[in-house]
């Protein structure tokens, strides 16, 4: 898959999964899972691992909140109605299911690409140039970052003032990591963004290099372009029907 194809399944299986109902985030459940199987093979337990680790906590705490504690689901709260806990947990599991869909499909595309480079992937998009500069700029921030809070970590541990496992040190000094963090980000940003970039001329050196041609979409890509269509066709029926 190129990178443009990709850029357009995502679209397309993101705007059907925020406008789906239960069913049709099965449907597009069953989509997402033969992309990844097919696309990434092996690494497609690495998307589902990440995506999970991401969703389920936020599903138990919905699970708590909206089944165990309020009982209802929000429409019937906006509507008056008495409500239960059958519409609470559809609510809870469609939010989630969502949620985790656009995680998993975000991850099966990146990992589409785990043997380039982000320089290439983002030089063969078909977008302005001023787009690709800035998603550069961007991911060169994050990896700066990274590093960066990684630094802090390690100084707080080495100092005494946190430990690396769970304990109750890091719950009343956990403000000093949060703080020291924070600064380190701001330092970083502000240092690239009024020395480095500048003093290496980075934004005039990044045109000529992003300025190469995109790379065109392959028979491929149109196969899942379809697919993921269907699917969406499958929901927008699904929005008509239930409204009309």
């Amino acid at each position: 898959m190129t990178p443009n194809g990709a850029v357009l399944f995502v679209v397309i299986l993101i705007v059907a999964a925020m406008l789906a109902d239960l069913p049709g985030l099965v449907v597009i459940c069953a989509v997402a899972a033969a992309f990844a199987v097919l696309e990434t093979r092996e690494n497609a337990w690495s998307a589902l691992r990440r995506a999970a680790l991401l969703v389920l906590p936020l599903a138990a705490f919905m699970l708590a909140i909206w089944v165990g504690l309020i009982g209802k689901s929000p429409l019937e709260i906006e509507s008056g109605l008495p409500g239960s806990r059958t519409s609470a947990l559809l609510y809870v599991a469609t939010v989630s299911l969502r949620l985790f869909l656009i995680v998993f499909v975000l991850q099966a595309v990146l990992l589409c690409f785990a043997d380039e480079s982000p320089f290439s992937v983002i030089r063969s998009l078909r977008a302005p140039l001023g787009v690709k500069r800035l998603l550069v700029l961007t991911l060169s921030l994050i990896e700066t970052l990274r590093h960066a809070v990684g630094r802090s970590h390690m100084a707080l541990v080495a100092s005494g003032v946190i430990t690396r496992r769970l304990s109750l040190r890091n719950l009343g000094h956990g403000w000093i990591l949060i703080q020291s963090v924070w600064l380190t980000a701001i330092t970083t940003v502000l240092g690239r963004l009024r020395d480095k970039w500048p003093a290496e001329n980075t934004l005039a050196l990044l045109e000529p290099a992003l300025a190469q041609q995109e790379r065109p979409m392959c028979a491929r890509d149109r196969v899942w372009h379809l697919v993921a269509l269907a699917a969406a066709l499958f929901v927008f029926g699904r929005l008509i029907l239930g409204t009309a």
